[in-house]
């Protein structure tokens, strides 16, 4: 971020406020600045984060270059450095490797995100658009005479009220907005420990050269590793109630990564001694029911998070983001159908995805026996016999 943010003066009123400075709240916030309403972004993670903030979702796919196109940041994102991702490779229903190129793509390759870079990227073509922006973090909301009340902590400690006409929550898992309106679905247990290794000063490997993603099915879950810029990602995935004591250790993590095999040999030229310990996170699908109601509207993870096997995490944040934007400057200018049309969009996307879930995990079968696969192996068809695309990796 430049710091360009410009004040905001005691309990403002604004048409729209967007909580959550992420990809989906700053597309939001893009969309309804260009279509000219006067909208204030509220994001509550401080200039120049430090490298130790990324997440596990840092790839987008191919999809992503049209959307990006028809939101007029296609140049811009194309110029930004980020790596490609010409592919995966996955050990999944069997030992052997599995390919799946983006050779044939008619969009292209996909790419391995800086993700604190490309977030800035978005949230400065918000800015940019005419959205103004507020380092706070919300700690409470009301709806009161037809109007949406937040307040928000500011970095300094302050706490002012906003009014709005309408609320985006883009405050992710947290849903800090969502979840005091609706109920939350939770899928099942999965969690991720991760880990970054390389880069400056970090034991990094300079001669790590495959850009590919690599996702390896285990019998306590599945592993995954992909090239970042910064270095390279690795990460297990597990139900909460099976992950072993040993992986919350930076030695337990590394001897467990070096048992598989083809992770543990992708990661053979990394320094084992700079292996940091593992960070954790919940990974499980989660649905916020309704995910919109009178003045308000949930958009990324905050309406919709998926198990990182889909691999379309964050392609769904910026959907979600832009349809939750002009959802919201619709209903600003009366059309009653707005909401409904913006429920059916995500109804939509939740049936595509459980669909591919549950083909995904089916396609694995080795291990019937073992409970993170007797939970999710039910009856459902095989994803082959159903002309299903092969695993494609997280996101």
């Amino acid at each position: 971020m430049t710091g360009r943010s410009r004040p905001v003066p005691r309990a403002e009123r604004f048409e729209a406020v967007v909580a959550g400075g992420g990809p989906a709240g700053a597309v939001a916030a893009l969309v309804l600045a260009r279509a000219g309403r006067h909208v204030l972004l509220v994001d509550g993670r401080p200039p120049g984060a430090p490298a130790g903030s990324f997440t596990i979702g840092e790839t987008l796919p191919p999809a992503a270059r049209p959307l990006l196109d028809d939101l007029g940041l296609w140049a811009a994102f194309a110029a930004d450095g980020h790596l490609r991702c010409p592919g995966t490779y996955a050990s999944w229903g069997s030992a052997r490797l599995h390919g799946h190129s983006h050779l044939l793509d008619p969009h292209g390759h996909g790419w391995h995100l800086d993700r604190d870079r490309f977030d800035a990227f978005l949230r400065e073509a918000a800015m940019a658009a005419g959205a103004l922006i507020r380092r706070a973090v919300v700690v409470g909301h009301r709806r009161s005479a037809g109007e949406q009340h937040l307040l928000v902590r500011e970095r300094s400690g302050t706490v002012r009220e906003l009014r709005a006409g309408w609320v985006v929550d883009a405050t992710g898992r947290r849903a800090l907005i969502g979840r005091r309106l609706a109920r939350r679905r939770r899928q099942d247990r999965l969690v991720a420990a991760f880990v970054r290794l390389g880069g400056a000063g970090a034991g990094g490997y300079p001669g790590d050269p495959e850009l590919r993603t690599l996702v390896e099915a285990v019998p306590e879950g599945w592993w995954y590793t992909a090239r970042v810029p910064a270095g390279r990602v690795v990460a297990h995935l597990t139900d909460a109630d099976l992950a072993a004591a040993r992986l919350r250790t930076a030695e337990g993590f590394r001897r467990a990564a070096s048992c598989t095999r083809h992770v543990g040999e992708r990661l053979s030229g990394y320094d084992p001694a700079a292996s940091p310990a593992p960070r954790w996170t919940a990974a499980h699908g989660l649905r916020l029911c309704p995910p919109a109601g009178p003045g308000w509207v949930a958009a990324g993870d905050s309406a919709i998070a998926f198990d990182p096997l889909s691999s379309q995490g964050i392609l769904t944040a910026l959907h979600t983001g832009a349809r939750a934007g002009r959802a919201v400057d619709r209903c600003l200018a009366g059309d009653s159908g707005a909401l409904a049309s913006y429920v059916s969009f995500l109804d939509g996307v939740a049936d595509a995805y459980h669909r591919h879930h549950a083909r995904s995990y089916a396609e694995e079968r080795r291990w019937p026996a073992y409970p993170f696969w007797r939970r999710r192996n039910g009856a459902v068809p095989n994803r082959r016999a159903a002309g299903a695309d092969p695993v494609r990796g997280p996101a």
